[in-house]
């Protein structure tokens, strides 16, 4: 690198010296291995990656400095410097330091670079993109980490998903003192039970304790409990301006992804408003990751999507996009503007633009007595109540687990139906199809007892009774297992939270006066789900995820900083009246 420090990089050249080949590049923080001049990927005969291979592309892993055997400071979503001096670095001139390395000194390369990666790597692929060097052509960012304040990983609309953030960072962030091939060890549980073990454990202070501190990411999202100039230095859709025209991006991500669908949907928008370069987007019906190889992506849990769209993808987007910016075959035009997989009528759509041009933002209003319709409430003064013990947490799934399950995100939520402390909302049953493909959002009009509250909406397809898939059988038990019972299957199709003390601002958190009507409004990533004729449409409304989100004290105190003391019940009301008409904003398709 311009500094001097080096980057362990493994090349893999194909022995094919007949033409020359483009330099396919993934930069990671979770290793390059296997080590040793004598070891091969299992990954690219294993996996997708298999394409590649065939293809004869120069495959790189590059292990980003300071992690496994790179040298230099590992820094958590380093941040993009938009004028560097001198031998100041980034992840994007460590980038454009080693393409520019592979180019010069990689045998056989025809001079065009590609790069794409999942998750963390998918951050690192946004950098490659900002890198600038010429050589730099086609750019797939897959799951991007994009913005951890706002709806990635570890917040949402400002709440701590304290299990994810305890779960990794126990882990990943120890330090290390020089280049290892060894990652580090994780967090014991002591329990396989992670809704006891997060409850009992109590405040974050204590966890803090378990942590210990040399976890330097976990001790600065403690003293950053704000969106504050640190935060938004770490989100790339403040940067992705530098994009130059000539790199083109292909944005990917999974409808159900657990850790970064905010990511992939926003910094598609970001490119596209920011950048003057040729942006694509594909959205399938994946966890996350799953398109990668972890799956073929023919369900989710209970859920069905009837084809292997993991495979589809792989073969008709992925591939032809990287042929075509860096081989020059194929047809770009056949990869439209967006690619979205519809859950519910199960079907690819391709689309001129993302939200398409024919989408409706319409307001669908929470109804005295349960009810869920197209009109505002008449009723003068209408509310319905529940209290939120946080001593007594809604739980985000129904089973018993260590570590977060990634198939919550289509889950069955009548265990959470039953519960006094969420309240819930439906329609009729749907005359004719209603499809939905944008941006959700929530606004509420509520009333608490204390100074602080979470709120977590959660839009619900609702099977009809008689429901089974093709091939399953209708059992009046489950004794000797069998297929789960889907007739009146409650699948989330979004769910979302909301720290109240963020309503009017994330930068200035502001105390609820108790017992005033105030609105709370919020972002829920977007959805591309079609209810079918048949269905309702329920929402669900709550004041805890738990563990996934952290406890909100409901008291309004640092929570990163609360005592055990500071943990109280609150009285809340939802309001669906012609004054406070509650409401779902959904992006209904025309």
């Amino acid at each position: 690198m311009r500094d001097g420090i080096k980057l362990f990089t493994a090349i893999y050249i194909p022995k094919d010296s007949s033409e020359k080949h483009p330099v396919l590049l993934r930069r990671t923080p979770y290793s390059s291995s296997p080590y040793g001049t004598n070891n091969f990927p299992d990954a690219f005969w294993n996996s997708y990656y298999r394409l590649y291979m065939r293809e004869n592309y120069i495959m790189v892993v590059q292990d980003v400095r300071g992690r496994f055997m790179s040298e230099g400071e590992f820094v958590d979503v380093r941040p993009y410097t938009e004028n560097k001096k001198g031998n100041q670095i980034d992840e994007a001139s460590d980038t454009y330091d080693a393409v520019d390395w592979l180019i010069k000194n990689v045998p056989g390369n025809n001079g065009k670079v590609g790069a794409f990666g999942i998750s963390y790597p998918g951050f690192y692929a946004t950098m490659v993109a900002l890198s600038g060097h010429p050589a730099v052509k086609a750019v797939s960012p897959q799951a991007p980490v994009t913005d951890w304040f706002m709806g990635d990983d570890f917040h949402h609309n400002g709440a701590f998903f304290l299990m994810d953030a305890f779960g990794f960072y126990s882990g990943f962030g120890k330090p290390r003192p020089k280049p290892t091939t060894q990652g580090g060890q994780g967090f014991r549980f002591p329990s396989p039970d992670n809704y006891n073990f997060f409850l009992q454990t109590g405040t974050l202070k204590n966890f803090s304790k378990l942590m210990g501190d040399s976890i330097q990411f976990w001790k600065d999202l403690l003293v950053h409990p704000n969106l504050d100039d640190w935060w938004k230095a770490r989100n790339t859709r403040n940067f992705v301006q530098h994009i130059p025209s000539s790199t083109a991006t292909l944005v990917v991500g999974g409808l159900f992804d657990a850790e970064d669908v905010f990511g992939a949907w926003n910094l598609y928008k970001a490119i596209n408003q920011k950048a003057g370069n040729n942006n694509k987007l594909v959205m399938g019906p994946w966890f996350h990751g799953a398109w990668g190889g972890r799956s073929d992506g023919s369900s989710l849990g209970n859920v069905r999507f009837g084809t292997k769209t993991s495979e589809w993808y792989q073969n008709n987007i992925e591939l032809p996009f990287f042929n075509y910016y860096l081989k020059g075959k194929g047809d770009s035009s056949k990869i439209k503007e967006a690619t979205v997989f519809f859950s519910g009528e199960n079907q690819w759509r391709q689309l001129a633009q993302w939200p398409p041009a024919n989408e409706l933002a319409q307001n669908i209003y929470l109804q005295p007595g349960g009810g869920l319709n197209w009109n505002k409430p008449s009723s003068s003064n209408s509310f319905t109540s529940y209290t939120g013990d946080p001593d007594k947490p809604v739980p985000y799934t129904e089973d018993v687990h260590q570590s977060r399950t990634r198939e919550y995100m289509t889950d069955d939520q009548r265990f959470a139906a039953r519960r006094t402390d969420v309240i819930v909302f439906e329609t009729g049953i749907l005359t004719e199809d209603l499809t939905l493909a944008g941006p959700l959002y929530a606004d509420l009009f509520t009333s608490i007892s204390t100074t602080d509250a979470d709120f977590v909406v959660k839009l619900i397809d609702v099977f009809p009774d008689e429901f089974k898939y093709e091939g399953d059988a209708v059992q009046p038990n489950r004794s000797n297992g069998g297929s789960y019972p889907m007739g009146g299957y409650q699948m989330l199709v979004r769910g979302e939270i909301m720290r109240g003390r963020f309503r009017k601002s994330f930068e200035k958190p502001e105390a609820f006066t108790p017992n005033k009507v105030e609105e709370v409004k919020f972002y829920l990533p977007d959805v591309a789900h079609t209810f079918r004729k048949g269905h309702r449409l329920m929402v669900q409304i709550q004041s805890s995820w738990f563990p996934l989100a952290d406890r909100n004290p409901q008291k309004f105190v640092n929570i990163y900083e609360a005592n055990a003391s500071d943990f109280q019940k609150a009285d809340i009301k939802i309001y669906h009246s012609s004054q406070y008409p509650s409401n779902i904003v959904l992006p209904v398709l025309k």
